[in-house]
């Protein structure tokens, strides 16, 4: 099995180099890698989020269980990486602990905002196989944590993650814990704190610019150490300081389906608004080999600034900055 998915991601490879080169999409068996969402409810209000922020347009759900044990039968053999998470908060689905107890071999992973890390959850966590667990940390004190994560309890996500950290001792756990820390003005001063704090957890620390989906809000929120600024000031506005090059390996690798079944392209499509197909009516494989999907995969290849989703994106990225 292993070698399946491994001759699938020469294959994914060697199809995205070709089509870059070509100018014309060409595809061959699955992505390396899929986004499955669980739900895109919230239990906070983050400003700059789409769900947390009510800027969202579709409708909000939890997937069945159902659906994913048949995107799992499909798609598992060749998969390298999933991720259980895409809009909102994954572990408030009610049937959160079944999707991570369906059988399959690529790595899994988690991104929660660290509001449901009980001591019992941390338990289940941990002996899970759940590869990676990435907890959402944007702030060393509960005035800079609050200021993005509204609606948050930041002692509570402290409590998590030493739950989570202890409970990965006491069961001699191999899940991977990341501390993901969203730099903006309001706590760019914490983050020496937060590198110590993770250091005593004995976790990995991540760094990253953060995404601003309301243009007005960029000042506010736009760090002063240039190496953390995703956006740039132009004529009075701010735009990605990305050269959305003509090329973005995401349509090739790394596809995202929603609570509800649809496939889009990618993680930046945050409001589904690009449906690829819908797995409740389709099987991947004609969705991923599909007209429809190639016909965004061309006009990816021929004119991506043209592409609503693609500025915000950070594929292209000055590589000085903190992605």
């Amino acid at each position: 099995m292993r070698s399946v998915r491994y001759r699938n991601a020469f294959s994914a490879g060697y199809s995205f180099i070709k089509s870059s080169v070509t100018r014309k999409p060409a595809v061959s068996l699955m992505p390396v890698a899929a986004g499955i969402e669980l739900t895109n409810y919230c239990n906070l209000k983050c400003p700059e989020c789409p769900s947390g922020s009510g800027a969202m347009t579709r409708g909000k759900g939890f997937m069945d269980i159902g659906l994913y044990r048949k995107i799992m039968s499909e798609m598992e053999l060749y998969l390298l990486w999933l991720n259980l998470y895409f809009q909102g908060e994954p572990m408030m689905h009610p049937e959160f602990f079944s999707f991570l107890s369906v059988k399959g071999k690529c790595r899994k992973t988690v991104s929660t905002n660290g509001h449901f890390l009980t001591p019992e959850n941390a338990d289940s966590l941990a002996g899970s196989g759940l590869s990676k667990l990435i907890v959402s940390l944007d702030g060393m004190d509960s005035t800079a944590y609050t200021a993005y994560r509204a609606g948050g309890n930041f002692e509570k996500v402290i409590e998590g993650i030493q739950n989570v950290a202890e409970a990965k001792r006491k069961h001699r756990s191999s899940m991977e814990m990341e501390i993901q820390f969203l730099v903006s003005r309001k706590n760019e001063h914490q983050i020496p704190a937060v590198r110590k704090f993770a250091r005593e957890m004995k976790v990995s620390l991540r760094l990253k610019s953060m995404q601003i989906i309301s243009r007005g809000d960029i000042g506010e929120w736009l760090p002063s150490q240039e190496r953390f600024r995703r956006y740039r000031p132009v004529n009075g506005t701010y735009e990605i300081r990305s050269s959305l090059p003509g090329r973005c390996s995401r349509l090739w690798f790394n596809p995202v389906v929603t609570w509800d079944g649809k496939v889009v392209p990618c993680c930046f499509d945050k409001n589904a608004e690009h449906v690829m197909g819908n797995l409740n009516k389709e099987s991947f494989t004609e969705i991923w080999n599909g007209q429809k999907f190639n016909a965004f995969r061309q006009k990816l290849i021929s004119g991506r600034s043209s592409i609503d989703i693609c500025k915000n994106c950070t594929s292209g990225l000055n590589k000085r900055i903190i992605c």
